[in-house]
């Protein structure tokens, strides 16, 4: 009799906890398109509860993509604290009156994670309203919070101008990234290219050809060159470009941190109104110098709403090295900030067997954690008092960030907070859904296998989570 009222009872609430059993739901996905559940890891357990509901090689390491974001801000959010910020110092090296330079003005970066073109316009604008109009000498740029990096950027896929693809850099302006746009201007018949932020340095080469038709194919025709690939001084656009489009735009990475720093700022001053006529120096600042200003970044608990919300691999990276310089002293390393990781997993009496971390961004092949290791970083960031900065900056199921417009108009949407990862042949999701019993569940799902990446990892993904949210 028992042993049936206990039947009875996982029938009633749907919880599956013997290894290898999954919803029938979860499992119709894997069977319609031929896929084995050995490349799939998923693991579901109430916040509070010791022990899981539904548990499938949760111990099994696995590439998760873009979900061990989760891992890195996670870490970091708890050691440094929601409103850590990142200064960025100005130096005077040289007699200044209060309006004229004579020397070298320089910028110390350390690390910010979000210095893009608006917030060095307005630090620009501070010095300007300290009264420095005109530079007598050059623009010193020091970025020895760092450890230079000095891999190949396209390293990963091949893809060395992708804006995903930037290296860390403590004074890293705009992710080193330019948005290209692209414009039909019918009265002269041609395209046009303008470029966010201008750099003074940078040369475009505009080939493209405006052509009649339909607004279709890759990158809507139009291919991207770059003449001088050390450099990337010399940018060429060419193709076809259908007057159908009217607009189109696209990012990449171009010239080198330093160079294009330089560019930025060389034309956010004379746009402001200033005089410059040196060029750049990458050295340190000497130890003594004491800055003129010190302009202070956005706090933590909203850099890491970027970073989860629209899964920012570059910003990820340079949090990572900060996370290790804080750690470990300067300069920040990727080495340093995965130690730090580690030690922090550590402390907290996790097992940390299964985790191999990369860049800590997930653009890796090599990066490996088990769902049961995520799920204990997850249950843990929900019971600190860190939470709610946690949770905000994960995506609002369906409403905002990577799965905006997903679940069309479920019950369940907004009722979830989670991180996705996308890689070719991995597919995986975590976070957490706050179900239609009123209990908050983690939910982690990382699977592993041929071409899963094309849509079977969303379609299980979202079989799991509807499961999750009936749970009674």
């Amino acid at each position: 009799m028992n042993t049936v009222r206990f039947l009875i009872f996982f029938c009633i609430t749907g919880i599956v906890s013997a290894q290898g059993t999954l919803p029938p739901s979860v499992n119709r996905v894997l069977e319609g398109h031929g896929i084995s559940s050995d490349g799939l890891s998923i693991l579901v357990q109430e916040v509070g509860s010791l022990e899981p509901v539904l548990t499938h090689n949760s111990a099994v390491p696995r590439n998760p993509a873009s979900t061990i974001k989760l891992l890195t801000t996670w870490v970091a959010l708890d050691i440094l604290g929601p409103t850590h910020t990142w200064p960025t110092e100005i130096h005077f090296l040289g007699d200044w009156d209060g309006q004229e330079l004579e020397g070298d003005l320089a910028i110390k970066g350390y690390g910010d994670p979000y210095l893009v073109t608006e917030e060095l316009w307005k630090l620009l604008r501070s010095l300007r309203g300290m009264g420095l109009e005109n530079v007598h000498g050059d623009l010193v740029l020091d970025g020895s919070f760092f450890k230079e990096t000095k891999g190949d950027p396209g390293a990963f896929d091949n893809q060395p101008f992708r804006a995903y693809n930037v290296l860390p850099n403590a004074l890293m302006i705009n992710y080193k990234t330019v948005r290209f746009n692209f414009l039909v201007d019918e009265r002269l018949g041609m395209v046009k290219v303008s470029s966010d932020p201008e750099l003074s340095n940078l040369e475009i080469q505009n080939r493209i050809h405006l052509v009649k038709g339909p607004c279709r194919g890759y990158q809507s025709g139009i291919a991207f060159d770059v003449l001088d690939p050390v450099a990337g001084r010399r940018v060429v656009f060419s193709g076809n470009f259908p007057e159908s489009c009217g607009h189109y735009a696209l990012s990449r990475s171009v010239l080198q941190h330093d160079t294009f720093a330089f560019g930025v700022f060389e034309t956010l001053w004379k746009q402001l109104g200033g005089t410059f006529s040196g060029t750049i120096r990458n050295q340190p600042v000497p130890e003594n110098s004491e800055p003129a200003m010190v302009w202070r970044s956005r706090p933590l608990g909203e850099v890491i709403r970027s970073i989860n919300k629209f899964s920012n691999n570059v910003m990820t990276r340079q949090l990572l090295y900060s996370l290790g310089a804080e750690w470990g002293g300067p300069p920040g390393t990727n080495e340093k900030g995965v130690q730090a990781i580690e030690n922090y997993l550590q402390a907290q009496g996790l097992e940390t067997a299964s985790l191999f971390i990369d860049n800590g961004a997930g653009l890796s092949r090599a990066t490996r954690i088990s769902a049961r290791l995520m799920a204990d970083v997850l249950l843990i960031g929900y019971q600190s008092i860190y939470m709610p900065e946690f949770l905000a900056s994960l995506s609002l199921g369906g409403l905002d960030g990577t799965t905006r417009g997903r679940f069309n108009g479920h019950p369940m949407e907004g009722r979830m907070h989670v991180k996705t990862g996308r890689l070719d042949h991995v597919s995986a999701l975590a976070g957490y859904i706050h179900g239609n019993s009123g209990r908050t569940y983690v939910v982690i799902a990382m699977l592993n296998e041929a071409d899963v990446h094309r849509g079977p990892g969303k379609e299980l993904q979202d079989a799991l989570l509807r499961w999750a949210f009936d749970l009674s």
